[in-house]
């Protein structure tokens, strides 16, 4: 559902996602790919431009990552980042070497003359920060470059072929403490690959659903709604494609917010052209779940459960050919399978998708993701494209588990209600303290703590909750949000006063790593 793209070869940088973020930011749709890409792959994929991504290893290493060289003789323009620009400089006969000291941090770089008038820098000042985190380095150039810019540590800092469109800069643009990161991408997609900038949502939108109309025909689809934005956003593009052909299953676990199946039918009444089966199951998993406080058994126990439950709703459906679901590309990347669904070394595999698991297999659907090529701020933008309403959009990541995994312990009936009102203060708080969207995630866990306290004239002896508010841009790392003290004071003081049980309430101020987000 694009054209015009640009590739980004995966040297195994940190920074990967964000690389490919901001290149969709300047309108030009980003696709990853391993290092190992050949150069007849890459022409019959026919980018508008290559970036290599940074790396962990030296370029002099007996296992060095370097691209097919071939890819320089294709005529697209190359960008080489960090340590890409490490192996532009190998493979064109220059010298990488080691600094004595790393390079971590802010750095000011110095454009010379050839910088100042180069196409890279467009619109940028001769002197601007940027950010470094390097301990090799050029140290002497290859043969037909030129040199245009410096910095205190690197003396060779951002390379020019001559003849051909090949760039190399040892610092990272794409993070924010580059100053004018931004501009120098887009200068490099628009100004020196030709990129028009037709890359956005509603552009997607429009092409997604003629898509799918075609695609999916007169056969039915099944969607599994979760009551989160991404099966929301696949359900709101399937039901505008095929309309009344969507089959909507939405399975009550028990473990959902306070009034989160209630408020999921109304938005779906109002905005969804589909038809929608809510599934009560909460009695099965709270009996699946009962005895159990080890957290990784819960979480299997819910997922194979959930399994079970939408295995049977979805038999019902005698006509249905495919399944949807909401896989989005930090999944694909993740995983380590490309978007036409190879392998993708050699990145890391860091976790399967979650989404519905193995049911395609299982049931024998043909499997359905539209959200697949998509970033999760993509995935926001969309559903306002699609005409979904911003608090639905814009609502906090929820755990595939539910409360269970914010329940430490055994999981009962009376710990989920108590774990709900808290909840339902928190966010009520939080959205009239204008806070909601500044925040990336907000909760209570409930502690199978108990202490000493007072009501009264009366000794309690009760349970301790706890509230946990991030900020994040990936959620790969996450920092405790820093509330202000009357929000806290007036939460305290609700969730001690209104959830039954309760007269302690501790705020996690534990940052990603080394704790985790959630605390199951």
């Amino acid at each position: 559902m694009q054209n015009e793209h640009i590739l980004i070869l995966d040297f195994g940088s940190q920074y990967l996602q964000l690389i490919a973020r901001r290149v969709r930011e300047c309108g030009v749709y980003s696709r990853i790919v391993p290092y190992t890409v050949s150069a007849a792959e890459i022409q019959r994929l026919a980018p508008k431009g290559i970036i290599f991504s940074g790396g962990p290893s030296s370029v002099y290493a007996s296992d060095a990552r370097l691209c097919d060289p071939a890819i320089f003789d294709l005529g697209i323009p190359v960008l080489g980042i960090c340590y890409g620009m490490q192996v532009v400089t190998k493979m064109f006969g220059g010298t990488v070497s080691s600094l004595l000291v790393p390079e971590n941090g802010r750095v000011a770089l110095e454009l010379n003359a050839a910088g100042v008038s180069s196409e890279l820098f467009q619109g940028t000042p001769s002197t601007q920060q940027v950010w470094m985190t390097h301990s090799d380095y050029v140290s002497a150039l290859p043969p037909d470059f030129d040199l245009l810019a410096t910095s205190a540590s690197s003396p060779i800092g951002v390379i020019k072929h001559r003849a051909k469109p090949i760039w190399g800069v040892q610092l990272h643009p794409e993070v924010v403490h580059t100053t004018h990161g931004t501009m120098w991408f887009w200068n490099f997609t628009q100004n020196i690959c030709g990129c028009t900038g037709s890359w956005t949502m509603k552009n997607y939108a429009v092409a997604a659903v003629e898509h799918f109309q075609k695609e999916i025909g007169d056969a039915e689809v099944i969607c599994a709604l979760s009551g989160g934005v991404d099966s929301a956003v696949v359900a709101a593009i399937l039901s505008k494609a095929v309309g009344k052909q969507v089959k909507c299953i939405l399975v009550d676990t028990g473990l959902m917010r306070k009034d989160e199946i209630a408020g999921v039918v109304q938005a779906f009444d109002k905005h969804f052209d589909a038809e929608l089966t809510v599934v009560d199951a909460s009695g099965k998993f709270l009996a699946h779940l009962a005895g159990v406080d080890e957290p990784q058994e819960k979480r299997k126990r819910v997922g194979h459960l959930f399994i079970d439950v939408f295995t049977a709703e979805a038999k019902k459906y005698k006509n249905a050919r495919f399944l949807a679901q909401g896989t989005i590309y930090p999944d694909v990347i993740e995983s380590g399978v490309s978007l036409d669904g190879h392998a993708n070394q050699p990145a890391a595999t860091i976790k399967l998708h979650h989404n519905v698991g193995g049911l395609p297999e299982k049931l024998g659907f043909e499997l359905i993701e539209p959200l697949r090529e998509l970033f999760k701020d993509e995935v926001r933008q969309l559903g306002i494209e699609l005409g979904l309403p911003e608090d639905f959009v814009w609502r906090h990541p929820f755990p595939g588990p539910g409360l269970a995994v914010r329940c430490l312990g055994e999981v009962t009936k009376d710990k989920l209600d108590r774990i709900r009102e808290a909840d339902a203060i928190l966010i009520e708080e939080i959205r009239a303290a204008g806070l909601y969207r500044e925040v990336s995630q907000a909760f209570v866990v409930l502690l199978p703590v108990k202490s000493v306290g007072v009501t009264g004239d009366c000794r309690t002896y009760e349970n301790t909750m706890v509230i946990r508010c991030v900020n994040s841009e990936d959620f790969m790392t996450a920092d405790w949000a820093l509330l202000p003290d009357e929000l806290l004071r007036k939460l305290s003081t609700r969730i001690i006063n209104e959830v039954k049980g309760i007269n302690r309430v501790v705020y996690d101020i534990s940052s990603k790593p080394p704790a985790t987000v959630e605390w199951e």
